[in-house]
This record gives C-alpha cells, structure tokens and sequence, in this order.
C-alpha cells in the first residue's frame, strides 16, 4: 500500500490525527526535500526511513518504489507542505501505482488552495486553479486576462519575488479587476490583501511582499463587498 499523505502547510497542528499515525506505520517515507520534512517528523515521534523524492529525481526513483510496494512494503509520500503531486512531486508515481495496479490511498489534509479560496471572500461554487504562474511576462499576461474575463475564481501559486510585476500586468489591462493576495497561510503573520489590481499594486509597490503567496482574480461581474 502507498499512502499520499498531506502535510502542514505553515502551522504544524493542521496536521491530522491519522496522517501521524500513518507516518508511523510505514516502512518508508517520500519527501520533496528530507532536510525540510525531519524537523516536521521529529516534533511528531516519527522514526522512519526517507528517500527524497522531487522533481529532479521523480522519474528515476518511481521503478525502485514500485518494485519496493511489490514486494510488501508500505510507503508514505509527502511533500514540502499541502497535497502531494498538486504543484509537487507525486503525479508520476500515482500514474505508475494505477498502470502497475499498486494499492494506494490519498488522505484528507491541508491545502493552501482551498484555504486561499474560502477565506479570499470570493465565489467558491467553482474555481480555476491554474498552478504557478509563468515566469515570462507575455505568457504571464495571457493568462492574467484569461483570469480576469473568466466567469469563475482564478487560483495562482506567485513568486513574492514577482507578484509585484504580476499586479502591474494586470492593472495595466484591468485596474479595476478584484484581486486577493493571501500570504503566509495559517502562519503567524497570515494576511489577505483584497482589493483592485491598481489598489494592491500600489500598496505592494510601497510594501514589499513577503513569504509564501497565493494570487487569486475573482470573476468578471464579482462586485466588492462596501466596507464601513
């Protein structure tokens, strides 16, 4: 059996009751970078074997980790934080566990994508997560006027190194467009910017943005909220 295990995505108590007893239990564990995932499972208890698995590597180790569950054992996969093989290593391995006809299960946990969604003030019935926003401008253009004549939510992974451009595109196009940008999920200093591109371009422009980020555009007719 190989288990895709889901781990915190900033504060270690998001993890779940049954994702630790999971981890305890297998014979081996996956991890996206193994110096980032120790700390985590030594706070835990967790004394388990680990084997990197990212995308430099993902190719070549999935054989080995098949012909390991063949043989009986139990394997445990995660990544850096959040949903293994979403924007993370762990899809090449699902699809060989499917062609080899490998057991497996995917347990229930933390995701900055639903996290960023709920608590952008956005409409939730449906959405587009669009991973990583690319890094060329022009590519990054097309798809920010995508997002932002798309009758649905749009979800982007960004750079704090680039969201400041990114917000620029789009308010060069759109300034009136509804954006969100929320940082540093369930961590200390968690915080969601919402406003028009223009708006946030400028308040970014004269604070510079820090730590992890998730973009979202809200639909073409979302009309903000009137705040007192």
């Amino acid at each position: 059996m190989i288990y895709f295990v889901p781990t915190p995505i900033g504060n270690r108590d998001d993890i779940t009751l049954r994702a630790i007893d999971t981890l305890k239990e297998v014979d081996l564990i996956t991890c996206e970078d193994t110096r980032h995932s120790r700390p985590l499972l030594e706070h835990f208890g967790i004394s388990k074997p680990v084997m990197a698995l990212h995308d430099h590597n993902e190719a070549k180790k999935v054989p080995e980790l098949i012909e390991r569950l063949k043989s009986g054992a139990n394997i445990a996969v995660i990544t850096d934080a959040g949903m293994p093989a979403v924007s993370d290593p762990g899809y090449r391995l699902m699809r060989a566990c499917i062609e080899n006809d490998i057991e497996y299960t995917v347990l229930p946990g933390p995701s900055a994508i639903l996290t960023a969604l709920v608590g952008s003030g956005f409409p939730v019935h449906a959405f587009y997560y669009g991973g990583f926003l690319p890094v060329k401008k022009g590519k990054r253009g097309k798809m920010l006027t995508i997002a932002a004549e798309a009758e649905t939510t749009s979800i982007f992974f960004e750079s704090p190194h680039r969201i400041l451009s990114t917000l620029e595109i789009l308010a060069a196009e759109h300034p009136e467009q509804q954006v969100c940008v929320a940082r540093e999920l369930s961590k200390k200093f968690e915080t969601y910017h919402r406003g028009s591109s223009k708006e946030l371009f400028e308040h970014f422009s004269l604070h510079k943005a820090k730590g992890e980020i998730v973009f979202l555009i809200a639909p073409v007719d979302f009309k903000p909220l009137v705040t007192q």
